[in-house]
């Protein structure tokens, strides 16, 4: 208990795949930590930051600061925004050191296809990523990652951890995890259930083993959270046993320390599955982890402090509250076959975490709920964008053997093969990953935007193939946007399985997010060679299949693109100057190559995307990601924020002042006119990412009823959100599904969605937390 009443130690993660890794560990050791030592906060003396003993490769480590001191102690100010700016580009997560033990125990392979169950906020979802990306000269690994959860706003939690990793193997999807439907992919022109090599089940639970970080639990535990959860809990952990592949392991985990919502569940399972599971022995596995072994004897409690050891001895009156499978097992031999000490116990006090439990199971055989017999699955012409391709024969012909469905499944599968035959000719015409948005909306009661893939033909590929040279094995079939008519403004990317999975089962699947964004539209059109550019998101991914437009930079060079928003040709070093020269305007590749000789240098390749103009060259790479290139560089970059809120406040005054003044001496038409003049070369003389402020911000702060047509015209002429409204779109709907700087403000600048769109959906307060600039 008295563990449990110190606050929670910092614990973060570095995202262990990229290349960059070693360079931002060397960082951390080298500048930030080092600048720890010795250092006291609030009169407590701060300890180094010390690795996770148990975590691979000294990629997690933890230290005695709170979260809380972390964000308020101006002397940890530097390290604090080092934290949040990687955090935000992906190279760091902060996560409990608990929650990193359940991908661990997965052993994922970059093969494998998994489903994460119960995903949001979707830090085990990220490790989940690296692991498969643990190849990088691998674009598209072979598995993938379904990311399910059944909270839809929680889903574009979601979506935001897992776009940081930028990786092309990730769907994000809604379903109550206890009914996720069975998916069916190709295979060799036959239908097949999809089995999964690896499950993740992080069931929802009372969260006991939380109270170092959520105080609520303090106040709000009680004995029924458990029993009023347990239910759950072996629904959830059934679903998942019952679509995981023979061989395959599942890990069930929650932040709890109840044994019914642990072992019981558990138990309650091994005895369902008559010997078709088991429990792994994980004791050899991530060394240097203190756990405690699973328990196999327990009590249940009621709110008024009634306990029982046995079913039979719960009143009929309270029998719906408590069920049989909350109890150990009796039969001693029954329960020694089940290996329940195999579990594992975190305990907080041991190695000054939260409290958690996993188990770690192995699936042997069919669930015997799940009848198997010989079934032959039809060839069917397989959907490939507008296309229809006949898939080729297998070569041994032999029969496909998978578990039959239930009664309701049959039923439902009935439902959907009459849905999709009368949508077969419209989705092959249209291009169009799933059914009209009619039906969608019918069927699943929410509207997203489609995934539409384009065809092998499709006109749009053909001059970007061209102008970059692209590698004849790029998968183009596996390109998609996200529009069915109009302008396709952003084009994606997802793997040959994705993309397999897609196209098989739009009619079940509530898909939220996949894909990540390879290219994006030029405002100026075909002028410049492409109508598309690079997009920095997917530039890892494109690369290995990118054959022109690519330039060598030194690092001298890649300084001053990251440093300096549009540099001149004539400031970049001489064999740079040449080959811009020697290349025609438009989106380019910027790539560093570490030289072995120089091990001052930074020791880890760098690809940019760019733009080269007629007397420029820029880089297009949001901020936090040019700040962690320039850290691993060497280059400071830390600001006070201090500083920052004082010259904020100071250019607030003076436009006020400059409001007063045109309010106190002028004819209306005349202030109108001045009002304009001057707020316009505010504008243009201080672009929004040197103000820290966007340009809608600029312009509405309350202004008078005389001046508000002027203002108004200016935010018209400036505001890229107002026409992206006018396109379509409208704050409510943009908001969770477009990044930033899909939309922007003026002049490209990077900032969130203008106060004009966000404080009418969202109110003031939230639309300030949204909006980056301000």
């Amino acid at each position: 208990m008295a563990a449990l009443r110190e606050p929670l130690p910092a614990t973060l993660r570095i995202t262990g795949y990229r290349s960059h890794a070693r360079e931002v560990l060397h960082c951390l050791k080298e500048k930030y930590f080092g600048e720890l030592r010795g250092l006291e906060v609030d009169g407590q003396k701060v300890e180094m930051p010390q690795p996770l003993s148990w975590y691979p490769e000294e990629l997690a480590w933890h230290t005695n600061l709170s979260r809380k001191i972390l964000r308020k102690s101006p002397q940890l100010e530097k390290f604090h925004q080092f934290l949040v700016s990687e955090t935000e580009c992906g190279n760091i997560s902060r996560q409990e050191a608990v929650s990193m033990i359940p991908p661990l125990l997965l052993n994922v392979d970059p093969h494998h296809k998994i489903l994460d169950m119960c995903a949001a906020p979707g830090s085990k979802t990220a490790q989940l990523i690296e692991m498969l990306h643990a190849d990088m000269n691998v674009p598209f690994p072979k598995g993938f990652v379904i990311a399910n959860d059944v909270d839809n706003k929680r889903c574009y939690l979601l979506v935001h951890q897992a776009k940081r990793l930028n990786s092309p193997c990730i769907m994000v999807v809604n379903h109550d995890a206890s009914s996720i439907p069975n998916l069916q992919i190709d295979v060799d022109g036959r239908k097949e259930v999809l089995f999964y090599d690896r499950i993740l089940c992080d069931v929802p639970c009372s969260g006991d083993g939380t109270m170092r970080k959520n105080i609520d639990v303090w106040k709000k535990w009680t004995t029924q959270n458990s029993l009023q959860l347990h239910g759950l809990q072996l629904r959830i952990a059934t679903r998942g046993v019952e679509q995981l592949a023979e061989g395959g392991r599942m890990v069930y985990s929650t932040c709890s320390l109840n044994p019914i919502e642990n072992e019981a569940v558990i138990a309650s399972l091994l005895e369902k599955s008559q010997g078709a599971l088991e429990l792994a022995d994980v004791s050899s596995e991530l060394p240097g982890l203190k756990r405690m072994p699973g328990i196999t004897k327990w009590k249940v409690m009621l709110k008024d402090g009634q306990w029982f050891e046995e079913w039979k001895d719960v009143p009929s009156n309270r029998q719906t509250q408590i069920r049989p499978t909350m109890f150990p097992v009796k039969d001693e031999e029954k329960l020694k076959a089940m290996n329940l000490e195999r579990c594992l116990r975190i305990l907080p006090h041991h190695q000054n975490t939260g409290g958690f439990f996993v188990a770690v199971l192995i699936k042997k055989s069919p669930m015997p709920w799940n009848k198997r017999q010989p079934k032959v699955h039809q060839k069917l012409p397989q959907r490939t964008g507008d296309t229809e391709v006949t898939a080729a024969n297998s070569d041994n012909g032999s029969e496909c053997i998978s578990e039959e469905p239930t009664l309701a499944e049959n039923e439902e599968s009935k439902k959907m093969q009459e849905l999709q035959n009368s949508d077969t000719e419209q989705s092959k015409k249209e291009g169009v990953c799933g059914p009209p948005p009619s039906k969608k909306m019918k069927l699943f009661g929410f509207k997203e935007d489609p995934f539409v893939f384009l065809p092998e033909d499709d006109p749009l590929f053909l001059p970007i193939q061209k102008f970059y040279a692209l590698d004849p094995s790029f998968p183009k079939m596996n390109l998609l946007t996200r529009t069915q008519e109009g302008k396709k403004r952003q084009l994606y990317m997802v793997s040959k399985e994705l993309r397999n999975v897609l196209l098989n089962n739009s009619e079940k699947m509530k898909v939220i997010n996949t894909g990540i964004k390879v290219w994006s539209r030029n405002s100026d059109g075909e002028q410049f060679g492409c109508a598309f550019r690079l997009a920095q998101e997917g530039i890892y991914t494109l690369y290995p299949f990118i054959h022109a437009r690519i330039i060598n930079v030194c690092i001298e060079d890649v300084k001053i693109l990251l440093t300096q928003e549009n540099p001149f040709l004539s400031k970049f070093s001489s064999e740079t100057q040449k080959k811009v020269k020697d290349m025609a305007m438009g989106s380019i590749v910027l790539k560093y190559d570490p030289d072995p000789e120089k091990p001052d240098d930074l020791q880890c390749p760098i690809v940019l995307c760019g733009w080269q103009g007629k007397t420029s060259l820029r880089a297009f790479v949001p901020k936090n990601e040019r700040l962690h290139y320039l850290r691993m560089m060497g280059v400071e970059v830390f600001k006070a924020k201090r500083k920052e809120e004082e010259s904020e406040s100071k250019m607030e005054e003076e436009i006020q002042h400059r409001l007063a003044q045109t309010e106190e001496g002028m004819d209306v038409e005349d202030k109108e006119h001045d009002l304009v003049t001057k707020m316009e070369a505010e504008i243009v003389g201080k672009p929004p990412w040197k103000t820290s402020s966007c340009a809608c911000a600029v312009l509405l702060p309350e202004p008078s009823q005389a001046h508000r047509p002027a203002l108004l015209s200016l935010r018209d002429k400036y505001c890229q959100q107002l026409r992206a409204k006018r396109r379509g779109y409208n704050s409510s709907s943009v908001i969770p599904n477009k990044r930033p700087d899909e939309v922007g403000c003026h002049a490209g600048s990077t900032a969130c969605f203008c106060h004009s769109a966000l404080q009418p959906a969202l109110g003031k307060e939230k639309s300030v937390q949204l909006c980056k600039m301000c």
